[in-house]
């Protein structure tokens, strides 16, 4: 009989909600690749009505011109990745960008603590970002990525 833990990794999983994610940068060779976002039949119906709700709450409030602050993802995660291209201080690193609800999620290496944070602060400053999540792993330093792993 399979673990009920087995069987929740059997799942097929997808990214039933098209949140975009893409790789930016990729200039240190192995560096663990993050998992995309990637659902379950099951963890797409438990948090549809959850995404319902926090997408068009921010519209309700006044805080989006857009009926829902999903909308805004697909067009913020292209100008983040542009924008950690064209700024030259993090050539040297390999970052995944996440956009969920104007909020971007941040995964990959960095060379120090002190690089990790100056991306952080400067995909803040990217129109229509709410938030940033620094997820980013500085390799060497004996600990584990702080991100789910992409599997092999």
């Amino acid at each position: 009989m399979l673990s009920l833990a087995a069987a929740v990794d059997a799942q097929p999983r997808s990214n039933a909600f098209d949140d975009p994610f893409v790789q930016a940068t990729a200039a240190m060779p192995g560096c663990p690749v993050p998992e995309g976002p990637l659902y379950s039949a099951q963890e797409v119906r438990e948090l549809a009505h959850e995404r319902a709700q926090h997408g068009g709450s921010c519209y309700r409030s006044g805080r989006c011109r857009l009926p829902n602050s999903y909308l805004y993802d697909a067009e913020i995660v292209p100008r983040v990745r542009q924008f950690i291209r064209e700024d030259g201080r993090f050539d040297d690193t390999s970052v995944w960008v996440l956009g969920q609800r104007r909020i971007v999620t941040l995964t990959g290496c960095v060379r120090s603590v002190e690089q990790g944070r100056a991306l952080e602060q400067a995909v803040g400053l990217v129109d229509d970002v709410i938030g940033v999540v620094n997820l980013l792993h500085v390799p060497g330093e004996g600990v584990a990525p702080r991100y789910p792993l992409a599997r092999p």
